[in-house]
């Protein structure tokens, strides 16, 4: 009985601080782009880079979507990193009904290097334009989510400015797990106010699904080659620009202007976020440590106390636990509509936090060993990297 008790003293106070930060975190993440139109605008021409490996499921409706940008001056880069589906052939006819689409054929991946780094190298040095906008191959645009970028970039002076994408979400392994994945990243970045306040330094993040630069601040830092080794290169990107200093950085929402949906089932989110969920740690054991327990404390721990608890008729712990489970759900519920998450996927927070947790573990696994798998390369761990 003592156990059980213990257990639910340490559920409610997890639930308690989960769910205070989750308001801290919403309260502090308000900040938005706001729709512009620049089909009448004299705005500076944009490049837009795409990196696309076997992305034949998706890659046309994002091109099209970027051929389709109320901007007045743009052409749309897209490196193919030597794909073998039907990538090379949808952009091929794509690059023929719009001469603003250029399709590189990526060269062979460097020793040392991580593929979306290396892609996204190759098609800026192809760039004219004074902005670069890298973003992935699976987001959709809205006709004028280019200019609202651009326009909000130069209204605050930003150097690089990256958007939270809205995530869509089909099947009920992306409603019930990726949702409690991205709330737990939020919640150990802290709210947008701190990421974007300079003197933070510890409080960094891009979003790699979009990250907009000016062409001369791109340049000055070295575009993606710093961080060419890095599989999680966007909050490593966030992480040295901001200790840096020398740069005007932003993370805010993208309104809505930008979509996408970044795995379709479970074993696509188990994949994709095993690759690098343990790498915010840095290689720090003790943080991964905490991180597990963090995890834990908030599922599987309270309702595990609850079943043992309601087994041995044990009511006031029993209530106890509840109470802590019912805590955290309205915590995320807060927290994840305030990020554009579906705040009714909270209703799954201890199936969704623990799938959280045995991906966390899995990623530990998979770093300590024989490094990840991904898109037909192996990187990091003991086994050199492959081309």
């Amino acid at each position: 009985m003592l156990l059980l008790a213990l257990g639910a003293g340490v559920s409610i106070a997890a639930a308690l601080v989960f769910a205070a930060r989750s308001l801290q975190v919403a309260i502090g993440s308000r900040e938005s782009i706001v729709r512009a139109d620049g089909s009448g605008n004299a705005l500076p021409m944009l490049s837009i880079v795409v990196p696309a490996r076997n992305e034949a499921r998706q890659i046309e409706g994002c091109i099209r979507s970027l051929l389709a940008q109320r901007y007045p001056s743009l052409e749309v880069i897209v490196v193919d990193d030597r794909s073998d589906d039907a990538t090379p052939q949808i952009l091929v006819r794509l690059a023929r009904e719009d001469p603003r689409l250029q399709v590189l054929r990526g060269e062979p991946l460097p020793q040392g290097w991580v593929g979306k780094p290396w892609a996204l190298v190759q098609g800026s040095r192809r760039a004219q334009g004074e902005w670069i906008l890298c973003t992935d191959a699976d987001t959709i645009h809205a006709p004028d989510a280019c200019a609202s970028a651009v326009t909000y970039a130069l209204r605050r002076r930003l150097d690089l400015l990256s958007l939270l994408t809205a995530q869509e979400m089909d099947s009920p392994a992306e409603w019930i797990v990726l949702p409690a994945i991205l709330w737990t990243i939020a919640l150990v970045v802290g709210p947008l106010r701190d990421v974007n306040d300079p003197a933070k330094p510890q409080s960094a993040l891009f979003n790699g699904q979009y990250l907009l630069a000016r062409r001369t601040a791109y340049e000055a830092f070295g575009g993606h080659a710093l961080v060419s080794a890095e599989i999680a290169e966007d909050y490593e990107l966030a992480r040295r620009l901001k200790a840096d200093g020398r740069f005007r950085l932003a993370l805010v929402d993208a309104g809505g202007l930008v979509r996408t949906r970044m795995y379709r089932n479970l074993r696509e989110i188990w994949n994709g976020f095993s690759k690098n969920f343990a790498l915010g740690a840095r290689g720090d054991r003790a943080v991964l440590v905490l991180g597990v327990v963090a995890l834990m404390c908030i599922a599987p721990l309270p309702e595990a106390v609850l079943l043992a608890a309601l087994v041995m008729r044990a009511w006031a712990i029993a209530w106890a636990c509840a109470g802590a489970i019912l805590v955290a759900i309205l915590g995320a519920a807060l927290g994840m509509r305030s990020f554009g998450l579906p705040a009714t996927s909270a209703a799954a927070l201890p199936l969704g936090m623990s799938g959280a947790l045995a991906i966390l573990l899995n990623s530990i696994r998979l770093h300590a060993g024989d490094g990840v798998q991904w898109r037909g390369r192996r990187y990091g761990g003991a086994r050199p990297l492959s081309r």
